[in-house]
């Protein structure tokens, strides 16, 4: 079994070497994080029926509680987890929003989400994982960190949502608020009707100003904090805003194809976050 580390570095060698800069201590529990959430999204990309997905996040909810009421784990990222979690305070709440939007994600029936779930969506699914992050990387700070978290938090995952809707409604999924869709005069309730509506870009332009807001606030941030305790933020920031750059310059109305960082643009990114 591959170590949280190798796995980190596996699939995500730049974030791996921007973690060298801080202790091993804050190495494991950030890796931690990440190994949770990947763990997560294995599941709800796998080919199991629901009630499998169904009764394995529900097992996770059951190792939660025997982590921080029977403090007695059964998992491996479990008893990492309780380690973590008695090392840096990180709060069970987070924990559980992150497996709330996991399992919201895993009943989807491939209809839009409210605009509250949309927000509880993006808040287990990207600012709890951060907000996690941040009480290792920067303790001691919670009403910034709180900042950070949901400014970047909210502009990256918008970023991928906005770059991943073609994609998503071939999974029978829609992420953009119903609200915002009626709103931009979208018409039709399924997946392929909304990509293939023209007034899909208002919705998706309205979406892109958070982001870019998230994005300028989270660049404000991390510019007060240490930049060696957040490099790996940095480098998250500086990808998605990447991405998010392709989508704004090629116009909102273009949903594909995907948009992606070359390698020599992704080395430049990594240079800039690691020397600039």
């Amino acid at each position: 079994m591959l170590s949280l580390g190798d796995m980190v570095k596996r699939s995500q060698p730049s974030l791996f070497w921007c973690m060298l800069g801080i202790s091993k201590a804050q190495r494991e529990a950030v890796f931690t994080v990440f190994a949770f959430c990947r763990h997560l999204n294995g599941i709800l990309l796998s080919d199991m029926d629901i009630a499998e997905k169904r009764d394995i996040l529900k097992t996770w909810r059951e190792e939660l509680d025997n982590i921080y009421d029977k403090k007695v784990p059964v998992t491996n990222i479990g008893r990492k987890i309780y380690k973590n979690c008695i090392r840096f305070d990180l709060p069970k709440s987070a924990w559980l929003s992150i497996l709330d939007a996991a399992t919201w994600d895993a009943e989807n029936n491939g209809t839009a989400p409210t605009r509250e779930e949309f927000d509880s969506y993006i808040s287990g699914v990207s600012i709890m994982p951060l907000s996690l992050a941040l009480a290792v990387l920067n303790s001691g700070h919670p009403s910034a960190n709180q900042e950070l978290a949901k400014s970047l938090g909210q502009a990256v995952m918008i970023t991928y949502i906005l770059r991943s809707v073609k994609s998503d409604a071939k999974r029978n999924r829609v992420y953009l608020p119903a609200e915002l869709l009626q709103k931009a005069g979208v018409q039709g309730n399924l997946p392929r009707n909304i990509t293939e509506d023209k007034n899909l870009m208002y919705a998706r332009s309205e979406l892109a100003k958070i982001a870019e807001s998230g994005f300028n606030k989270a660049e404000r941030l991390l510019s007060k904090m240490n930049k060696t305790d957040t490099l790996s933020l940095r480098l998250i920031m500086n990808n998605a805003r990447g991405i998010f750059d392709i989508m704004s310059r090629r116009g909102w109305e273009i949903i594909s194809p995907k948009p992606k960082l070359g390698l020599l643009k992704r080395l430049v990114i990594l240079y800039r976050t690691l020397f600039n």
